[in-house]
């Protein structure tokens, strides 16, 4: 099972970085999108996950799970989403001013050579 996890990292790393990389700006977003996937996924396995186990520590439970990844993992979510959302509005922004969604476009008042 831990390598199962460790591959789906990997590759969800692998394929953030790769889009990350590229010139336009919709694999850009795509990429961070995989990125921040990634890094739930890693903090969510950071918790041991115990099965049928409370996430609170009682006098009546045998073991408990630990929710501090999850609640981690919930904060990243919601940052996640927000961050994307800007993302994507500085997106629209720079395909409206440039005409063109490649991320190093030349701005509209400069010459080409």
């Amino acid at each position: 099972m831990e390598f199962l996890l460790s591959s789906a990292i990997g590759l969800l790393t692998a394929g953030g970085v790769y889009l990350i990389l590229r010139a336009r700006t919709y694999p850009v977003v795509l990429g961070l999108s995989l990125l921040s996937y990634a890094t739930n996924l890693f903090l969510f396995a950071t918790g041991r996950l115990v099965l049928d186990q409370p996430p609170v520590i009682s006098t009546l439970a045998t073991g408990y799970t630990d929710p501090l990844p999850q609640a981690l993992v919930l904060t990243a979510i919601v940052i996640s989403f927000g961050m994307t959302a800007v993302i994507v509005v500085m997106a629209l922004r720079s395909y409206l001013e440039n005409g063109s969604d490649h991320v190093d476009a030349p701005a509209p008042d400069e010459a080409l050579p």
